[in-house]
């Protein structure tokens, strides 16, 4: 549980959506907020979109604060509900703190550019034209799947199982499950290959075969990365993250709730 006295600080964000615009003018007069660089927490108004562009930006300035979301968007996994605004300082001082660490994605591209990127949900490699993938898919250094004939393939974070891989027919996962989700993406060979569920410790690696003919990008959340060579994955223990959860709302029991929608 979080504790508000620990919050001395607090800033509002919004994106720029004219109900998260209309809901932080509700907000800005109700506390004394402070800018994002000065805070111990922030308070985000907005979807899943904006608030994974907060946590990227997060990460990126290495200023990993606790986010509380409030969600004014459409599906909203990662947020809270919006209540206009009452009650805010007791919601946070009841909140549930959930820790979160994403992948490091190290690329290599066909040039020889190197690139290290972050992904909070997770890592998808994707056919770029209308010929299939073919992938070498290796775990913790020993090849799994010599040759995976695909329109791509995925490597999801608990918190991010919901979300692409869902979609793509992967396994939920419990977020304190330490787990990966491995998921071919319209596997055409191994026809009957479904995935697989990975320790969180494991080391993935793909490496794109017949890439002139069959290129691949690697999108890791919202950026995107062309013409890839090779993709090593595994969790960034170092960058753990902090959502802050209402009672009852916690993402661990959202994603519960979500195996049982049909």
């Amino acid at each position: 549980m979080a504790n508000i006295k620990d919050f001395k600080k607090l800033a509002l964000i919004a994106s720029d959506t004219p109900r998260a615009q209309e809901a932080y003018a509700t907000l800005l007069d109700q506390l004394d907020w402070v800018p994002i660089a000065e805070a111990d927490s922030v308070v985000v108004l907005g979807g899943d979109g904006f608030m994974l562009q907060t946590l990227h930006g997060m990460l990126d300035s290495g200023r990993l604060i606790p986010v509380y979301g409030m969600n004014l968007g459409t599906v909203g996994f990662l947020m809270n509900r919006y209540r206009n605004g009452a009650n805010l300082v007791n919601r946070l001082a009841s909140a549930r703190s959930v820790a979160i660490a994403p992948l490091l994605m190290h690329a290599v591209t066909q040039t020889g550019e190197t690139v290290d990127w972050r992904a909070i949900n997770e890592v998808s490699l994707l056919r770029e034209t209308r010929q299939t993938a073919k992938i070498e898919v290796s775990v913790d250094d020993r090849v799994r799947i010599e040759e995976l004939v695909c329109d791509g393939v995925l490597l999801a974070t608990p918190a991010g199982s919901t979300a692409y891989n869902l979609s793509a027919n992967g396994p939920i996962l419990p977020l304190d499950s330490q787990t990966l989700a491995l998921t071919p993406i319209s596997a055409f060979r191994p026809r009957r290959w479904d995935g697989a569920i990975l320790p969180d410790r494991s080391r993935v690696k793909f490496r794109i075969l017949e890439p002139i003919k069959r290129p691949v990008s690697a999108v890791a959340d919202q950026k995107e990365l062309r013409d890839i060579a090779e993709v090593s994955l595994e969790i960034a223990r170092e960058c753990e993250l902090t959502l802050l959860f209402d009672p009852g709302h916690a993402l661990d029991e959202r994603i519960v709730a979500e195996q049982f929608i049909v």
